[in-house]
C-alpha cells in the first residue's frame, strides 16, 4: 500500500464513531432497498390475487401488511439518509482537522528543513485544501463500500428467485466494474496534477506577497501577476481531462446499466412466460435489476476517492520530512559557573587548536558548546569549541554558512556527520524541553507569535510567566533588548495585540531579541538578528550581549565590524569550512580577514 492510501486509511481510522454511523446508516439504508422491493412484489401478488378471485377481497389482511411493510422501509431508508448526511459532514471535518493538526505538529517540528523543501505557498495549500480533500475519505470510502451492500444483496435476491437472472445482472456488473476501476487510475493521476498546480500557483502568490514592496517599487505588478498565474493553463488542461474521465466513465457506465437491466427483464418475461415467475416476482426482478447497477452511480464517489488518495500522496510526502528526534537527557548543573576560555596570547588560533572537552563536560564552564567532526549541507565545521559564556562572532562572505552554523548550534537542523554537545551533552540527547530552556535563537526576520506583545516575548516560557503580559522576565528580557520603552508607550504597553502594533524593522528585531533573552538558559544564538537597529540601539543591545549578568554563551552571526571586534572569540568561515579561529585583534592582521568586512560595508 502506496504512504497516501496508508494516510488516507489513518484518517478513517481516526475519524471517531463518525465511520461507524456512516457504515451503520448505509447499510441499514441498502437493507431496506432491498427489502422494499420483495415486499412491494408481495403486496403486487396478494392485490393480483385478490383481483383473480373475482375481486370479492379487494384489500386483504395480507395485502395491507405488506402495504404497510413498504411504507415502514421506505420511512427507514429515508431516516438513514438523512442521519448519513449529518454523519458525513462530521465526519469529513474532522478527519481534515486531524490531518491538519497532525501535519502541522509535523511541519512545525521539522523546523526550517521543512521550509527549504515546501515553499510556504506549497505548505499552505497541503495543509489547507489537500487536507480537506484527503478529509472526505471516510465518506467516500464509506459510501463506496455501501454500494456494494445492494449489488451483492441483489445478486442473492435474484439467486433466489431464478439464477439465470443472477447470470445475466453479473455480467453488466463486472462490466461496470471495469470502468470503474480504470476510472479511479485516471482520475488520481490527474486530481494529483491538478493539485500540484494549485500548490504551484499558491507558493508563487506567497512568494510575491512577500515582496509586494519590490514589485511596487519596480512597476512590475502586470508582470509579476503573469507569472503568479503561469500555471493556470496546466490547472485547466487537467481540469479538462477531468471532465472528459468523468464523462467518458458516464457514458460507458450509461450503456452497460441499461443492457443488464433490459438483460434481467428479458430473462424474466421468458420464465414469465413459461410459468416459472409471477408477476410480483417479475416486478421484484426488476427491481433488483436496478438496485444491482447502483454501482454506475458511484462515479462521484469514485472521483472524491481518486481525490483523496492524491491528496494523501501530497501530505504524505511532508510527513516524509525529517523531524528530530529528542532524548531523554537533562543537563548537568557543571558548578563551574559561566566564564571565558582564554585565547592564545597572539590572539590567533586556527581551528586545529581548540581543544576537545572531557565528555562528561567536568571542568567546562556552563554553557559550553563543542562540535566534533560536524559537516552539514556543504558546510565543514570539524571540531570546535565555544567556550561557555563567551560572545562569540561568526564572520564570512555572503553564502559562507554563518546561518546554518547558527541553526546546528541551535539544533535547528542535524549535521550530516558528527556531533554537537552542550555541556557534555550530545543536543539529540536532551530531552525538547531541556534543549529549548537552554538555547535561545532570535533571527534577523523574526516572527511575532501570540495575541499581545508580551506573548511574543513570553513564547517559550513556563504557563506562569505566558499568563501574565508583563511579568519580571518578561519585562526584563524587553529591556535587555532595549525594547521596553517603545512596549511602554504602546496604548495598551504589553497587553497591547499585536495587529494593533504597528512595529518597525529594528522594533520587530528587538521583540525578536527580547524573546530570545527570555528563553535561553544558557545559550544565546542570534543570527543577525541586530541587522535593522540603528547605530545608537545597537550598541546599546551589543553591551547588553556583552554584559549579560548571566553570563550566557552568545554566538553572532555577525556582519558589522563592530559586533566583531566586541566578541571574546571569532569564527572565520570561507570557502564552505571554517579557515580560523581567534580574536579579531588577531585575525585583522590577516589582509583576507579584512577584505571580510570591507565586502559587506555599504
Amino acid at each position: 500500500m502506496r504512504a497516501g492510501d496508508r494516510l488516507v486509511m489513518d484518517a478513517v481510522r481516526r475519524g471517531g464513531p463518525w465511520p461507524v454511523v456512516l457504515a451503520v446508516t448505509a447499510v441499514a439504508g441498502a437493507a431496506g432497498e432491498l427489502a422494499l422491493p420483495y415486499a412491494a412484489g408481495r403486496t403486487v401478488d396478494a392485490f393480483t390475487a385478490s383481483l383473480t378471485d373475482g375481486g370479492r377481497q379487494p384489500f386483504t389482511s395480507g395485502a395491507g401488511g405488506w402495504l404497510v411493510a413498504c411504507a415502514a422501509l421506505v420511512a427507514c431508508v429515508m431516516l438513514c439518509e438523512s442521519i448519513g448526511v449529518w454523519a458525513r459532514g462530521a465526519s469529513g471535518a474532522r478527519a481534515a482537522a486531524g490531518l491538519r493538526l497532525r501535519i502541522l505538529r509535523h511541519v512545525l517540528g521539522a523546523g526550517p528543513v521543512a521550509t527549504r523543501r515546501f515553499p510556504e505557498g506549497e505548505l499552505v495549500t497541503r495543509a489547507g485544501l489537500n487536507a480537506e480533500e484527503a478529509g472526505r475519505a471516510p465518506e467516500t470510502i464509506t459510501g463506496a463500500l455501501a454500494l456494494l451492500v445492494p449489488t451483492a444483496g441483489a445478486l442473492v435476491a435474484l439467486t433466489l428467485i431464478h439464477p439465470v437472472l443472477t447470470a445475466a445482472l453479473a455480467a453488466g456488473i463486472v462490466l461496470v466494474l471495469l470502468v470503474l476501476r480504470a476510472f479511479l487510475r485516471t482520475t488520481t493521476a490527474l486530481a494529483g496534477g491538478y493539485q500540484e498546480a494549485q500548490g504551484e500557483i499558491a507558493a508563487r502568490l506567497v512568494g510575491a506577497l512577500d515582496g509586494a514592496r519590490t514589485i511596487a517599487a519596480a512597476g512590475t505588478a502586470d508582470r509579476e501577476a503573469a507569472r503568479v498565474l503561469a500555471p493556470l493553463e496546466a490547472l485547466r488542461r487537467h481540469g479538462l481531462a477531468l471532465w472528459r474521465a468523468n464523462a467518458s466513465a458516464g457514458v460507458r457506465a450509461g450503456l452497460v446499466v441499461p443492457l443488464a437491466e433490459v438483460a434481467v427483464l428479458a430473462a424474466g418475461g421468458l420464465l414469465l412466460a413459461s410459468g416459472e415467475l409471477t408477476v410480483g416476482e417479475l416486478y421484484a426482478a426488476a427491481r433488483y435489476a436496478v438496485l444491482g447497477s447502483a454501482l454506475s452511480t458511484g462515479l462521484g464517489l469514485i472521483g472524491a476517492l481518486a481525490r483523496a488518495r492524491s491528496a494523501g500522496a501530497r501530505l504524505a510526502a511532508l510527513l516524509t520530512v525529517p523531524r528530530p528526534a529528542h532524548g531523554t537527557r537533562a543537563l548537568p548543573a557543571t558548578g563551574h559557573g559561566p566564564r571565558t576560555r582564554p585565547l592564545p596570547a597572539d590572539g590567533l588560533g586556527p581551528r586545529t587548536r581548540a581543544r576537545p572537552l572531557p565528555a562528561d563536560g567536568v571542568g567546562a564552564p556552563e554553557g559550553t558548546l563543542e562540535f566534533r567532526g560536524v559537516a552539514a549541507d556543504g558546510l565543514t565545521v570539524g571540531d570546535l569549541v565555544v567556550p561557555g559564556g563567551s560572545v562569540t562572532a561568526v564572520v564570512g562572505r555572503s553564502g559562507s554558512g554563518k546561518s546554518l552554523l547558527a541553526a546546528l548550534a541551535a539544533r535547528l537542523t542535524d549535521p550530516d556527520r558528527g556531533t554537537i554537545l552542550l555541556d557534555g551533552v550530545p543536543l539529540p540527547e536532551l530531552t525538547r524541553d531541556e534543549l529549548r530552556r537552554a538555547i535561545g535563537c532570535a533571527f534577523d526576520r523574526p516572527v511575532l507569535v501570540g495575541d499581545t506583545m508580551g506573548d511574543a516575548i513570553a513564547l517559550g516560557l513556563p504557563a506562569a510567566s505566558r499568563e501574565r503580559p508583563a511579568s519580571g522576565a518578561v519585562v526584563a528580557a524587553a529591556v535587555a533588548a532595549r525594547a521596553d520603552g517603545f512596549v511602554r508607550r504602546l496604548p495598551q504597553g504589553y497587553a497591547t495585540p499585536l495587529p494593533e502594533a504597528p512595529l518597525s524593522g529594528g522594533e520587530r528585531q528587538r521583540i525578536g531579541l527580547a524573546r530570545a533573552f527570555a528563553q535561553a538558559g544558557r545559550v544565546l544564538v542570534l543570527d543577525d538578528a541586530t541587522s535593522s537597529l540603528d547605530t545608537v540601539t545597537e550598541r546599546q543591545v551589543g553591551r547588553a550581549l556583552t554584559g549579560d549578568p548571566a553570563g550566557r554563551t552568545r554566538l553572532v552571526a555577525a556582519h558589522r565590524l563592530s559586533t566583531a571586534a566586541g566578541a571574546d572569540q571569532v569564527v572565520w568561515l570561507e570557502g564552505g569550512a571554517v579557515r580560523a579561529v581567534g580574536t579579531h585583534a588577531g585575525l585583522w592582521q590577516d589582509p583576507a580577514y579584512r577584505a571580510v568586512f570591507r565586502e559587506a560595508a555599504p
